[in-house]
């Protein structure tokens, strides 16, 4: 090998190291892109689920409040079972609370009794039909929530 062929050789580095040389601050830039790019894209999921999802409500709580008007129109027996539902639904709310919160809530106080709150959700599912079932138990929980700071 002649002496200029092994100087040119010695001279050359490694494609990565010619890269870095031709331009300057290239890792960075693409580092930089990386890292706008993951942003944009976590702020897009983010976006999107701006809402936490609702869990899928099953049993007659999934039933909509001008179905249960109907049902207990047609069968004033259904009523028991609906207020049935509300209350393991409730009993799931308050499971799902983080410790402390609303720790000994009363689901049946003395002062807004199980046919009180039957009339509550028959008045609530009255005036708003297209909600679900579910919904008018949650306003019945937090109206429940109210009773127990008095």
């Amino acid at each position: 090998m002649s002496r200029e062929r092994q100087a040119m050789q010695s001279d050359r580095a490694p494609a990565s190291q010619t890269y870095a040389r031709v331009v300057p601050g290239a890792g960075v830039g693409i580092m930089l892109f990386a890292m706008t790019l993951s942003s944009i894209v976590l702020l897009a999921i983010k976006a999107s689920g701006a809402e936490a999802p609702k869990a899928r409500i099953v049993g007659l709580g999934a039933t909509s409040c001008q179905q249960f008007n109907d049902d207990i129109k047609s069968n004033p027996a259904l009523r028991r079972d609906y207020l049935a539902w509300a209350q393991g639904f409730m009993s799931g709310i308050i499971l799902s609370r983080p410790p402390g919160v609303d720790q000994g809530l009363d689901l049946a106080p003395k002062t807004f009794d199980l046919i009180s709150q039957l009339h509550f959700l028959e008045d609530h599912c009255a005036r708003n039909t297209a909600p679900d079932f579910s919904d008018a138990v949650e306003a019945l929980y937090k109206r429940l929530r109210l009773e127990g700071k008095t």
